[in-house]
Order: C-alpha cells, then sequence, then structure tokens
C-alpha cells in the first residue's frame, strides 16, 4: 500500500482546503493510505517518517512558503536529516492575488524537500486549456471551482503514482501506462 501524507500551513483555511482535495486526488489510486495533517499536528514528524510520498502546501508569503513551514523543516525535522531520501514530493499553494508567487512558493517548497533528499516533480498535464500543475498545485485564494478542484486532485493522483511505482514497483500505475485515464484539455 502506497503511503501518503499531505501535510499543509494554513493561515486563513484556504491552503487547508486545497490540502483535502490532493488527498482526494491520492485516494484515486488503488492501495493508497492517506493521512492530511496540518504541519501543527503533534504527529506531524512521524507521518513525514511514515509516508512513501508528500504533498507540502503552504499559503504564499511575499513569494515564499510561510515562516511556520520553513520553521517545521528547520527545527522539528532536522533530526531526520538524511532519514527522508527517496521518497516523491510536490507542493501546492494559495495566494491572496494573481500573479502573488503562487508558483515561486511551490519551488521553495519542492527546494526544501530536495534538502532532505527527497524526490519532486511536475506534472505535464493539463486540467483545462489554461490550468497545469507544472511547479505544483496553484489556486488564487480558496479552490472555488471544477477547475481549482481538479489542479490539486492531479497533483495528489500524480504523487499516489508515483510513490506506487517508486515505493511498490507498481508499474501498472505509470501515468504513461493508461493513457486513457489522464486529463486532457478541453
Amino acid at each position: 500500500m502506497a503511503k501518503i501524507v499531505v501535510l499543509y500551513d494554513s493561515h486563513s483555511g484556504n491552503t487547508a482546503k486545497m490540502a483535502a482535495l490532493v488527498g482526494e486526488g491520492a485516494l484515486k489510486i488503488p492501495q493508497t493510505e492517506v493521512r492530511v495533517r496540518s504541519i501543527e499536528d503533534p504527529s506531524a514528524k512521524e507521518d513525514v517518517l511514515w509516508c512513501d510520498g508528500i504533498a507540502v502546501g503552504s499559503p504564499t508569503n511575499m513569494g515564499l512558503l510561510s515562516w511556520k513551514m520553513k520553521r517545521f523543516w528547520d527545527e522539528t525535522m532536522f533530526d531526520v536529516w538524511m532519514k527522508l531520501d527517496g521518497k516523491v514530493g510536490c507542493a501546492f499553494s494559495s495566494e491572496g492575488g494573481s500573479s502573488g508567487g503562487a508558483e515561486i512558493t511551490c519551488q521553495s517548497l519542492c527546494t526544501v524537500l530536495i534538502n532532505f533528499g527527497i524526490l519532486v516533480f511536475g506534472v505535464t498535464d493539463y486540467v483545462s486549456k489554461t490550468a497545469t500543475c507544472h511547479y505544483g498545485a496553484a489556486i488564487l485564494r480558496e479552490p472555488r471551482g471544477d477547475e481549482d478542484r481538479d489542479v490539486c486532485q492531479i497533483l495528489g493522483k500524480r504523487l499516489a503514482e508515483w510513490s506506487a511505482i517508486m515505493a511498490e514497483g507498481r508499474r501498472d500505475q505509470h501515468p504513461d501506462a493508461k493513457p486513457d485515464l489522464r486529463l486532457k484539455p478541453s
């Protein structure tokens, strides 16, 4: 069973809503267990050690990850340095306004994951004619419509696919093994 944790920080609740949708997307892959956790949850560190794949979400804070998320990795996870190598990871962020820096926030989250030895990925699929998650899922404020929901869910689905492949050798979950299930531009 592929084990996924969706770890997030949320000030307004918008990123928490995204986290729930990313978790729903991961559950679309058979034999996947998902835990959605705030970085303030006492079990967050153990969940990161437990998982095969991790989606990390933060509100966009001046174009970067939130200070609470940075502190979590700097302080809470400090003593597990070099114990997360080979896990699979991705990022998501909500921003307060258009061009607020959500994609840069996703990149900063991925940089943190890379420093812990976590393999990060982007998603090439288009959710619609104008929505992608090449750097992660980036949403303006809270997820409101089908497109926002789909961006978050495809990120979680892809995380579960890569985790099943990497952790369990389930090659049948490779995105190219089932092209009929991939989302196509409208």
